[in-house]
């Protein structure tokens, strides 16, 4: 009893053929299932290069924003602190947020400078995703 098809007769149950013992053992992904996990993955890698723009932009307008409350120049006056920004901006290449957005105050000695705005992401015919962002310089 060497091979399955003899001991599949000695336990008394239908006898198979080659190809129906190997049909019966392969597992994989169909085609309508790599079509849909394709679909799925195009539709996130979709949403994570539209969307990392936005974050990037974020992370850039933090690090301008603590740099300014951070600046002995920009901490004399609220009017040097959004040139201070406005210089920033210019060379950071920001446009979702001015200076005129900006929200400055003072705490003690130290200068506050905090922000929030929103950003519509359009991710294919009328559908867009809104993000809204805010920070401070104090987180």
């Amino acid at each position: 009893m060497n091979t399955k098809f003899e001991s599949r007769l000695a336990q008394g149950l239908p006898a198979m053929n080659a190809a129906a013992l190997t049909r019966k053992k392969q597992a994989g992904v169909s085609i309508s299932g790599l079509l849909v996990w394709s679909v799925v993955i195009a539709m996130i890698a979709l949403l994570g290069m539209k969307v990392t723009p936005a974050v990037i932009e974020y992370f850039q307008i933090v690090a301008a924003v603590k740099a300014v409350s951070n600046d002995p120049g920009a901490k004399t006056s609220v009017a040097e602190a959004r040139k201070a920004f406005d210089r920033r901006s210019t060379i950071d290449d920001f446009k979702s947020i001015t200076a005129q957005d900006l929200d400055i105050t003072k705490d003690g000695g130290d200068l506050v400078v905090s922000f929030a705005y929103e950003n519509r992401v359009p991710l294919f015919a009328n559908v867009s995703l809104l993000i809204y962002f805010e920070g401070s310089s104090r987180k």
